[in-house]
């Protein structure tokens, strides 16, 4: 072959297609659920937005989570769907339906006995994890957590019907479903934030955050039915899958339990910082998931079926497999870090600089979610190299490793946030450090070290997984070359977006975001298909569907 012809273009063969169409899908249902997110957390900025009604619900929705986190999604990912995707393989279907009638049984006692719990412990809980919490701050969030417990009791079955749905190939209703949760969400602030006071207005929150989450499980089932009609839902924790599947839960718990704990620590952390703190960490944190979940989530989620599916196969498929995922993660993922760096504050007074939400909650916001930043392209590959082991059968590796990342997270995390703010603990006052009197608008910067101790540990978690992973499979990476040409085309990309910032005068921070992101945009993915990125061909794909129709 001359050295002037260039050499045929590979075609993806069947099983990646399918692959990148389950992600699409996921992607697709899941990018809805983060947009109609922050279109939630919007409303809330513009009634609340920095405020001891925003720490309320902050706190309210963080307490409650932890039931679903625990048995939720991440747990059903590594114990339930693994058993129940080779049993669909296998065409042991009859088998199939009652391991997932016991599981949801077994679910629906658990999850109803903690919730029961928490409504009854709520004050206790309150003050364990938002000690910093006092006066009316302290009470709304007690009342607001004995409505959000029950809540998410039902969004751990919604998780259930996820895992089936998935199991089925079926993607985009589950990652949609929430959705209808922030619709309910929001809603119930529309309707009723000119008719009632804050206080008022934060229990209407709690009572429009139950009914969302009744829908969101609610809407899944008649999918759930139709795909699964031999289930049998009955106490049988006797079943050989069920066994399994419990067996794997127990280190997928403990795992999922460790990472919420570094959540918490966080929390309580920040709940000792200056009024407003838990409110302006969640601000941070919905942006710094939102390419989390549409990108990282949605490949992990769309592979673990399938790598649970060739769990016999050679290690150099799975390798190759996962290594796969990981391109079509960075792909995304190394402009949103790019992005998060250079233009966060574009993208945060865009969203949420609106009604009680100001300008110095927007730099204090950006600070915090460059922190975050930090570790985004860590987070999102580790939670692939996850759900490889979790298709490996092996909960146990992912969940002594996330161990490791929850201590350095909080001791490093503790240390930093002192270095910016003084907090006075159990009356023993810490600080001032080194960066005190460093503040925007009067704020401390407290915020900040919490969430760049959480970026710093990301890595080391990252850099843990890989290598145990390694040892099982060989090498996985996305590839040194393919992550320059991406970072390339994103820094080009970054110029540009600083460029026209610069060139607009004063206006809507909303229109002021689009006008900068939309070139953001283009030059990247213009840049990267020059650059000759593989990725670039399955946007071009989806672009000329959508062209089509």
């Amino acid at each position: 072959m001359s050295e002037n012809v260039a050499p045929p273009v590979p075609q993806p063969s069947a099983p990646v297609k399918k692959a990148r169409l389950a992600s699409s899908l996921v992607a697709a249902g899941i990018f809805l659920s983060k947009i109609a997110g922050l279109v939630r957390d919007r409303v809330l900025a513009n009634y609340f937005g920095v405020s001891l009604y925003a720490d309320a619900i902050t706190a309210g929705l963080r307490m409650p989570n932890l039931l679903q986190n625990l048995l939720g999604e991440g747990t059903l990912s590594a114990s339930f769907i693994p058993v129940y995707a080779e049993l669909l393989e296998e065409g042991k279907e009859e088998e199939a339906g009652r391991v997932a009638g016991a599981v949801f049984a077994l679910l629906m006692a658990v999850a109803g006995v903690l919730a029961l719990l928490g409504v009854l412990l709520a004050p206790m809980l309150t003050d364990i994890f938002a000690p910093g919490y006092e006066g009316e701050r302290r009470q709304l969030t007690i009342e607001l957590a004995r409505l959000i417990f029950p809540m998410t009791g039902v969004l751990v079955l919604s998780a259930w019907a996820l895992g089936i749905l998935n199991s089925h190939r079926n993607f985009f209703l589950p990652y949609f479903a929430p959705v209808i949760w922030n619709a309910a969400i929001i809603a119930t602030l529309v309707t009723f934030g000119g008719r009632l006071d804050s206080a008022n207005l934060v229990r209407a929150f709690g009572w429009g955050a139950l009914a969302g989450g009744i829908l969101q499980f609610v809407v899944q089932l008649p999918a759930v039915l139709r795909l699964e009609k031999r289930l049998k839902i009955r106490w049988d924790t006797k079943l050989k899958g069920v066994r399994d599947a419990v067996r794997n839960a127990g280190p997928a718990i403990m795992g999922r339990g460790v990472v919420q704990l570094s959540g918490y620590i966080d929390f309580i952390l920040a709940s000792l910082l200056a009024l407003g703190t838990p409110a302006l960490l969640r601000y941070a944190s919905a942006i710094y998931m939102l390419p989390i979940g549409i990108f990282g989530m949605s490949v992990a989620a769309a592979e673990l079926p399938e790598l649970a599916r060739h769990r016999a196969s050679a290690q150099e498929v799975l390798a190759a497999r996962a290594s796969a995922a990981l391109r079509r993660i960075a792909f995304y993922i190394v402009p949103s870090f790019v992005a998060i760096v250079a233009l966060g504050d574009v993208m945060i007074a865009g969203l949420f600089e609106t009604g009680e939400f100001d300008p110095n909650d927007t730099r204090v916001a950006y600070l915090a979610l460059v922190g975050y930043g930090i570790g985004l392209i860590a987070s999102t590959a580790s939670r692939l190299f996850s759900s490889t082991f979790f298709a490996l059968r092996d909960t146990k590796t992912p969940a002594r490793i996330a161990m490791v990342r929850v201590a350095v997270s909080a001791v490093l995390g503790a240390f930093l946030m002192i270095q910016f703010e003084p907090v006075t603990v159990f009356g023993v006052r810490m600080g001032p450090g080194i960066f005190s009197d460093i503040t925007v608008g009067q704020r401390p910067l407290g915020v900040v070290g919490l969430t760049a101790a959480a970026g710093v540990s990301a890595w080391l978690e990252w850099f843990l997984l890989r290598r145990a992973l390694r040892q099982r499979v060989g090498p996985v990476g996305a590839g040194v070359g393919p992550m320059g040409k991406m970072l390339a085309a994103a820094v080009a990309a970054a110029a540009v977006g600083w460029a026209v910032r610069g060139a607009l005068p004063e206006m809507n921070p909303t229109l002021r975001a689009v006008l900068v992101f939309a070139p953001f945009g283009v030059v990247y993915f213009g840049l990267a298909a020059v650059l000759g990125v593989e990725e670039i061909a399955g946007v071009k794909t989806r672009v000329q569907r959508l062209l089509k129709r």
